[in-house]
């Protein structure tokens, strides 16, 4: 199967020019940076700190925003006519994609920069931050595939919100509430142990297995968006 590039082009662009026009969406990239900002001037660089700021970009872009733009083409009734386009599937979620990673892979840096996070093995963690912006925009995608319009798309992230940037506290409790030992494989906890292992002066051989494990969650969550997003294009 090729991949059409102009065509994935055409939906990033038009993606672009829906996202500048609508300020409840695109205003949510200044939530991270301007948090960083201010945790940047605390003095406090604690990686569970630094990284409840990085997973919450995570979220709020990769997540809440793709979540967004797909609602919206739901919203104005042009995701059917994208479906039923020449355009492949891989053309389509990866042309609605593109506006939201670089987005996020903007943010992120940024964020970790302002809020002092300077990893010792910066390849490691590059690593490790382009795997999850995948994860989080297919778990974006699948939320928004879900979803009628944007006001019901800010809603259905808020368990998202939740669990993914509050949830960096989560080793830190575990120890008081065993049963949440299970969250522990998340990948944005999973993120935060290959960080603390980074700081500890770890390689990629010894973070294979954090790398995997977010890996493992991005493709569950790509297969559950192709199929579900192939079931909507027969109801």
């Amino acid at each position: 199967m090729i991949v059409s590039m102009k065509r994935m082009n055409a939906i990033l662009m038009k993606d672009f020019k829906d996202f500048s026009r609508n300020l409840y969406v695109s205003t949510v990239l200044i939530l991270p940076i301007g948090l960083a900002a201010l945790y940047g001037r605390t003095g406090v660089n604690s990686i569970e700190s630094q990284f409840m700021l990085i997973n919450l970009a995570f979220v709020m872009i990769a997540t809440f925003i793709q979540c967004c733009l797909i609602a919206e083409e739901k919203e104005k009734n042009t995701l059917r006519g994208l479906m039923l386009s020449p355009a492949s599937t891989a053309e389509i979620l990866g042309g609605k994609s593109l506006l939201t990673f670089i987005l996020t892979m903007f943010v992120v840096v940024v964020t970790a920069y302002l809020s002092d996070y300077r990893p010792a093995n910066i390849s490691v963690i590059f690593t490790a931050f382009f795997l999850s912006t995948f994860f989080y925009i297919a778990l974006g995608t699948l939320l928004g595939l879900f979803s009628k319009s944007v006001l019901e798309a800010s809603i259905i992230v808020m368990p998202v919100f939740a669990i993914f940037s509050l949830g960096s506290f989560l080793p830190m409790i575990i120890d008081q509430y065993p049963i949440l030992k299970i969250g522990m494989y998340l990948p944005n906890v999973q993120l935060i142990e290959l960080a603390t292992k980074v700081e500890a002066g770890a390689g990629f051989v010894d973070v294979l297995l954090e790398l995997f494990i977010i890996l493992a969650w991005t493709i569950f969550i790509f297969l559950l968006t192709r199929i579900i997003y192939q079931k909507k294009m027969v109801d």
